[in-house]
């Protein structure tokens, strides 16, 4: 008999920084401030980066099935600073507002442009399997920071 599947509370999975480029590697906790994540570094500020795309987000789920489907994607490595789970990805748009951990507010400003960069870990190179506009649902989005503080594996994320 098949036991029923427990929803996930919905949670940071992972911290993800570089020194610039991808992939992003996990570290256990971070500062979030306006500027960004500490220890994380753009390679090309005029595209990535700034108050408006401080923090690039991710879903757990989105990668799980993406994998399913046969790419090589993992956690950090689609740039994103935050890969969260437990979240009905599909259903979060700019103004959306979530909380992570105690303190570190976001507000979600937009959908993220797929980046050649992450073109290895997309079967055939393509990279615009996770384009918002080709496949919403499907795209690491974009939050500008409202309140300030440390993040941890782990930590509780609710919308607001």
């Amino acid at each position: 008999m098949d036991r029923p599947v427990q929803p996930v509370v919905p949670h940071l999975h992972q911290i993800n920084v570089s020194d610039g480029g991808v992939p992003k590697h996990p570290v256990s906790e971070a500062r979030i401030s306006v500027r960004g994540v500490s220890g994380d570094r753009q390679r090309s500020p005029k595209i990535h980066g700034g108050p408006e795309r401080a923090v690039c987000l991710y879903s757990l789920e989105v990668i799980e099935a993406l994998r399913a489907e046969g790419h090589s994607i993992a956690p950090g490595s689609a740039g994103e600073n935050l890969t969260l789970a437990g979240l009905d990805w599909a259903q979060l748009k700019p103004g959306d507002r979530l909380r992570v951990g105690e303190q570190v507010r976001l507000e979600i400003t937009g959908y993220t442009v797929p980046c050649e960069q992450n073109a290895r870990w997309f079967l055939n190179g393509d990279y615009k399997r996770i384009s918002h506009k080709r496949h919403p649902g499907w795209s690491r989005l974009y939050a500008k920071v409202l309140a300030e503080g440390t993040v941890r594996t782990g930590d509780p994320v609710s919308i607001e």
